[in-house]
């Protein structure tokens, strides 16, 4: 149906920015901005079709130049947690930004690619986002070149599909950071509303939600999602795991990854009858149940606060680089970054 392109606004160094507008024949429409890659909207119908927007996001560009939440933001080269914000590789050590206690969450507060303005190319029902990373930028070693393309299906399937290449060793672990609130995004708690996660299995964590390398059994704690589950009915579990961050904040091992698409997890709404299901290549995805949201102004007059969303963040698991038993994230010659993710609405 074409792309819709419009102003968004402008970057504090004068680029600007733009909005653009996929929508396929059922009138389910995702608003992008080619700053930070970021998915600012997403209009999904109910069971009587009536079309609501179910992420998070900003009315203006000038929302994403804060964002402490990352809403909707594509997050890079490293997403989720680095211990002790340094690592080494090939023998060298590299030192990152230290911006989570004493560790690195996403790259870089500032620099990350969340806060970059993204070359943008919109196709017939895609737009395809492009940009280099130099060699040392952040504190991470090679020239990178990145490629994002969002494309919207005919049966309402929102594909994020990822492509990376460096001229040396690096880190390359993507994800896009959408809240998702299935009854709208102005409807409040995401509490009510029900997960299903194709995932037996989780990487355990210490204060600072740092993996301990053990990966251990979802079985007979509040993170079992193995079957479909009101995502509030354990959040406040006196549980270990759950008080080191406020309630859901976990990577999930995904079942039987072998670098194949598979579903990996199913959303619900009853009351609206939305349902989502995701679909990934990747071995891990991170359910944020939105613990620490701050309250803050959203789009259309929205008020966001805590657990008004929630993410499900596909990618290599966080700080592979310092446990050899996860799937690692390097990437480098001979050997290109490639994932797709795919969020469905049925």
């Amino acid at each position: 149906m074409g792309v819709v392109q419009e102003k968004f606004g402008v970057t504090k160094t004068g680029e600007e920015i733009f909005l653009f507008t996929l929508k396929n024949k059922n009138g389910v429409e995702a608003k992008i901005t080619n700053f930070g890659a970021a998915l600012v909207s997403l209009f999904v119908p109910d069971k009587d079709g009536k079309m609501e927007d179910v992420v998070l996001g900003f009315d203006t560009a000038e929302g994403y130049f804060d964002n402490p939440s990352f809403f909707g933001v594509t997050i890079g080269p490293s997403a989720n947690r680095i211990a002790g914000a340094a690592f080494e590789l090939n023998g060298k050590k590299y030192q990152i930004a230290v911006n989570d206690g004493e560790n690195n969450l996403h790259s870089d507060m500032d620099n990350g690619y969340h806060k970059r303005a993204w070359t943008a190319v919109a196709g017939e029902n895609d737009l395809t986002l492009t940009l280099e990373g130099k060699d040392g930028e952040m504190g991470f070693p090679g020239n990178k070149k990145i490629t994002m393309v969002y494309s919207l299906s005919e049966d309402n399937g929102l594909k994020l599909k990822y492509h990376a290449t460096s001229d040396a060793d690096t880190i390359i672990n993507l994800t896009n950071h959408t809240y998702f609130n299935l009854a709208g995004h102005k409807s409040g708690s995401i509490e009510g509303q029900f997960l299903h996660l194709y995932a037996g299995k989780y990487t355990h964590v210490l204060p600072g939600a740092i993996p301990t390398g053990e990966i251990k059994s979802v079985a007979g704690t509040p993170l079992d999602f193995t079957q479909m589950k009101m995502i509030g009915k354990e959040i406040g579990a006196d549980f270990e795991q759950l008080k080191l961050v406020q309630g859901y904040d976990h990577n999930f091992v995904v079942d039987g990854y072998d670098g194949t698409m598979r579903q990996i997890a199913e959303a619900a709404d009853e009351k609206s009858g939305r349902r989502m299901k995701v679909f990934s290549d990747l071995p891990g995805v991170q359910f944020y149940a939105g613990n620490c949201i701050s309250p803050q102004s959203g789009k259309d007059g929205a008020h966001y606060e805590p657990r008004t969303g929630f993410c499900l963040e596909t990618h290599y698991y966080p700080d592979n680089i310092h446990h050899p038993n996860f799937p690692q994230a390097i990437f480098g010659p001979g050997k290109d970054y490639n994932a797709e993710t795919i969020y469905q609405f049925v």
